[in-house]
């Protein structure tokens, strides 16, 4: 069996990555989802306003989650793309009919927080073995991610 990939990648190691690289797809998918429907469901003063970003945050978030699966493929993975394999992998909070601004908001944060936690972890793995291609994304993920947090935070207050 080959031992390495992509110029030198070593097989184990991107394997590893790999399944890391699914589980951010799978929280991904249920952030997303989440996205939808607080898009969905929002009411109050605030509808205008967050119907609106909650639109970016998932045209953002749909963006990723497919970036992520061909990064999945580039390593010469497979990625997982069933929703029972999402809610094993998941730990994003659903969010179930929510339509109150501060819980919506929350919720947000809360989720980015778990994503944030999961990309901090592939980023070590991916800067371990040299792994430029899936590093870089992740830094990219984090820098976005770590300032809509601290938007989100400012508008709770």
């Amino acid at each position: 069996m080959k031992k390495t990939i992509l110029g030198g990648l070593n097989k184990t190691a991107t394997n590893e990555l790999v399944g890391d690289l699914n589980n951010l797809l799978a929280n991904f998918q249920v952030y997303y989802q989440n996205l939808r429907g607080l898009h969905w469901n929002i009411k109050g003063k605030n509808f205008f306003e967050l119907h609106v970003k909650f639109e970016e945050l998932y045209t953002d978030s749909q963006m990723k989650v497919d970036l992520i699966a061909e990064r999945i493929l580039t390593l010469q993975g497979t990625p997982l793309h069933t929703f029972e394999d999402y809610s094993k992998l998941s730990k994003v909070p659903v969010a179930k009919n929510i339509s109150n601004d501060v819980e919506a908001v929350q919720v947000i944060v809360d989720s980015l927080s778990e994503l944030l936690k999961i990309e901090r972890v592939i980023l070590d793995q991916a800067a371990d073995v040299n792994d430029e291609g899936t590093n870089s994304m992740m830094s990219d993920f984090i820098s976005e991610q770590e300032k809509t947090v601290w938007m989100m935070n400012a508008w709770l207050g």
